[in-house]
């Protein structure tokens, strides 16, 4: 597994590679019945990435603070298993701009790399427990957001197959 900087920058440059690869109709368009358009996908791919809780009150760290990354990893990264979203960062029903898409990735992901580089990743986040698992170190909470986005470039390519891309 790459070091979390180029996995960060992999990923950003990937979700904006499948982003950039639709029309601005087909951002919008439904490829299957039950699916999100691509441009929901990309809204709840924004909204999981709360860069903010890798800078609320952490605490200490009293276990390896990667314990639960390879846990992650094996859920998010298994695509054989379909998963419900809980309903605070389900996508808006409203149109998506690709462009503004674009330069949200680009904000956030720049944002959580920055994040990266400068703070201590080893400290326990205390704003936000993820369902299922309890609380996360900033390096699980980084290692979440880029294996949550993975699973849905994933998804995002399925989906530009649908369409005919």
């Amino acid at each position: 597994m790459n070091d979390v900087l180029t996995e960060l920058q992999d990923t950003k440059a990937n979700l904006k590679l499948v982003i950039s690869s639709f029309s601005d109709d087909q951002f919008n368009t439904v490829p299957f019945k039950d699916s999100w358009t691509p441009g929901q996908v990309s809204d709840h791919i924004l909204k999981a990435v709360g860069v903010g809780v890798l800078y609320g009150n952490t605490k200490p760290t009293t276990r390896n603070h990667d314990e639960k990354v390879a846990e992650t990893a094996k859920l998010f990264l298994n695509m054989d298993i379909k998963m419900k979203s809980p309903d605070f960062i389900l996508p808006s029903n409203a149109p998506q701009n690709k462009q503004e898409t674009l330069n949200k990735v680009d904000d956030t992901f720049s944002r959580l790399i920055e994040a990266a580089k400068t703070l201590d990743l080893s400290l326990t986040c205390l704003a936000f427990e993820v369902p299922g698992f309890g609380e996360f170190t900033r390096s699980e909470f980084i290692w979440f957001y880029i294996f949550h986005t993975q699973r849905h470039i994933y998804q995002l390519k399925n989906i530009a197959k649908a369409l005919g891309d």
